[in-house]
């Protein structure tokens, strides 16, 4: 397998596993207070709705297919960022991995909660506490973390087949 063709295979494992790790640490964090677990993942469709996004209770394609769908591209948009950084560094042991991730997750958060205009954010704010939000940070970069170690596995797994074959 090519670099580029590991690549992505990484990125869309490690940035898939991200995404429901994520989602679903999200939809307890609402639980927790209170809330619809699907009120977060509807609030990043805010982006196409508006702030009432975050309000929006119900399991609908506007709100929860579209926020899933733009969660989903988010996290391997970070994803991908995070696997580069791993392919050039020698393999990392689990606690490594898991510090890299939480750099890329705290990296993720600055730039979607100070960079990035308010309508580009992920909108969990319209929901969620601030210790919640930053929950759900934390469970991003377990959700990284998490992927690339799956990811690790596959690709060794399909070099080893690639050698047998």
């Amino acid at each position: 397998m090519d670099r580029s063709s590991k690549l992505l295979l990484s990125t869309l494992v490690t940035g898939s596993v991200a995404s429901a790790v994520s989602t679903i640490a999200l939809g307890a964090l609402a639980k927790i207070e209170g809330k619809s677990s699907f009120r977060p993942t509807n609030s990043t469709s805010h982006w196409l709705h508006g702030d009432e996004a975050g309000s929006d209770e119900r399991v609908d394609i506007t709100h929860t297919a579209v926020g899933y769908a733009t969660h989903h591209a988010s996290a391997l948009f970070w994803a991908l960022p995070f696997e580069a950084w791993l392919s050039s560094r020698p393999p990392r042991s689990s606690t490594e991995l898991l510090k890299d991730a939480a750099v890329m997750s705290a990296i993720a958060g600055v730039v979607d909660y100070g960079i990035v205009p308010k309508r580009l954010t992920p909108g969990w704010e319209l929901t969620l506490s601030r210790k919640s939000v930053a929950a759900a940070f934390v469970s991003l970069a377990i959700g990284l973390a998490a992927g690339a170690a799956v990811s690790k596995e596959i690709t060794a797994a399909l070099r080893t087949n690639a050698r047998k074959g």
